[in-house]
């Protein structure tokens, strides 16, 4: 897989000033269309997920099984360098003692020794009408700090609606939200639970959810990418 060139440096100081960092065009349109059409491989998943059911919000996504399709793989080792070394930043800035490897199968190993083997990456589908309430995408004591979603579909031809939300819950001030504008194949970065933010006393730790407002019509297609594995 032939991914677009990175700014990490800028990808880094939007995560630290907003929460959330776009890579643009991280894939291209006939990528997409291959992944969205990974979809009818029923083989390829371990778990159907009914939002609905749960209480999630509405729309449908699966978990992937090991072995991962080749570009999910892909993804996965090789945005977790970078993406460590921005985890290992902020953990240090909150006074966490975890320190994360360079290399993400060494990761996964810390996560498999703890009993979290199930693979977590997935593919989402909302139709009309379909969203996803604010969440954090926790599955055991491991929790990798940082975690992205790939939209596949066209905004504007293939869907309206359907943004990517995020909520901060700022210490003693009212929450404040975030709206991600993506086009098809850009990917948004942004923290699984928590994120660093100064203050006049210092850092602190502030919490984040993400989620999708209500998709208007037509349907909408995400590649979820989590760097933790699963109990």
């Amino acid at each position: 897989m032939s991914l677009s060139p990175i700014d990490w440096t800028q990808a880094a100081s939007d995560l630290d000033s907003y929460g959330a960092a776009v890579l643009p065009g991280l894939l291209g349109s006939a990528e997409c269309a291959a992944i969205i059409g990974l979809w009818e491989e029923e083989g390829r998943f371990r778990k159907h997920v009914s939002m609905a059911r749960h209480g999630y919000g509405s729309g449908d996504y699966r978990y992937f099984a090991y072995e991962l399709p080749a570009p999910v793989q892909a993804l996965r080792s090789a945005l977790y360098p970078p993406l460590a070394t921005i985890a290992n930043r902020w953990a240090e800035l909150l006074g966490r003692e975890e320190r994360y490897p360079e290399a993400h199968g060494d990761y996964l190993a810390r996560c498999h020794a703890a009993g979290q083997a199930r693979p977590t990456p997935l593919l989402l589908r909302y139709g009309p009408g379909d969203w996803n309430a604010l969440h954090q995408d926790l599955y055991g004591e491991h929790v990798f700090p940082l975690q992205l979603a790939i939209l596949l579909s066209r905004p504007g031809e293939d869907f309206e609606g359907g943004e990517f939300v995020l909520s901060e819950q700022r210490p003693r001030q009212q929450s404040r939200p975030e709206v991600v504008a993506l086009g098809q194949g850009d990917a948004v970065l942004f923290p699984v639970r928590e994120r660093p933010v100064r203050g006049p006393r210092g850092w602190s730790r502030v919490q984040m959810r993400h989620g999708v407002s209500r998709l208007r019509s037509g349907s909408r297609f995400t590649l979820g990418i989590i760097f933790h594995d699963a109990l």
